[in-house]
Order: structure tokens, then sequence, then C-alpha cells
């Protein structure tokens, strides 16, 4: 029943700024933590932002100050807001989410990912 669809990638040039969006279903982002991963090429997967249902905040210490994690619950929307962005920083990024399912178990959510290039 959970679902989250990533949009927002793109190409950009390097020190340019870009929004993804994730759009959960209902109640998601208002009961849950949310968080932005990405992973590169021969890379692991990284957590870049995460947001509680508190509106807590955490970033990795590459992204401090240039990136900010947004929660919109009318729209049921998580967005990360990226600033002066990196070529390193190219990558495809992931909405996560762990929602309990009907019988109370934490699973895990993913959505499909979106590319983000940045070059010039």
């Amino acid at each position: 029943q959970v679902q989250v669809v990533e949009s927002g990638g793109g190409l950009v040039q390097p020190g340019g700024s870009l929004r993804l969006s994730c759009a959960a279903s209902a109640s998601v982002t208002s009961n849950n933590a949310m968080g932005w991963y990405r992973q590169a090429p021969g890379k692991q997967r990284e957590r870049v932002a995460r947001i509680t249902n508190n509106d807590s905040t955490n970033y990795a210490d590459s992204v401090k100050g240039r990136f900010t994690i947004v929660r919109d619950n009318a729209k049921n929307t998580v967005y990360l807001e990226m600033n002066s962005l990196k070529p390193e920083e190219t990558a495809v990024y992931y909405c996560h989410v762990v929602a309990r399912d009907s019988r109370g178990l934490p699973m895990a959510y993913w959505g499909q990912g979106t590319q983000v290039t940045v070059s010039s």
C-alpha cells in the first residue's frame, strides 16, 4: 500500500541548484521518518538527508549547508533542495521510508530513483 515516487532529476551545471520531489501515498510523510539516499556508479548507497515526523533533520557532512530536506504533509510530498552542486554528486537519488504493514511489522519502501547529473 505504501508507495513513493521520485521526480525532478536532470542535468545541471556545477554550482547549480535542483529540487527533487518524493510523492508518497496518503499519510506516509506525516506518520513516518523519510530519507533521501544516493548511489553513484561503483559506490555504496549513502544517506544524504533524513526528516522525522516531528521535523527533526539530519544531513550527511558532505552536504550540510547546501542541501535542505522539506516535508509538505498536505501534499504527501518530501523535497530535497540541492544547492552548489558538485560533479562528484552525480548519482541516482532515491526516496526511502520505513513504515509498518498491516501486521505491524516494519517494512522498507524505496522509490524507483531519479538521475541527477552535474556536468558542464
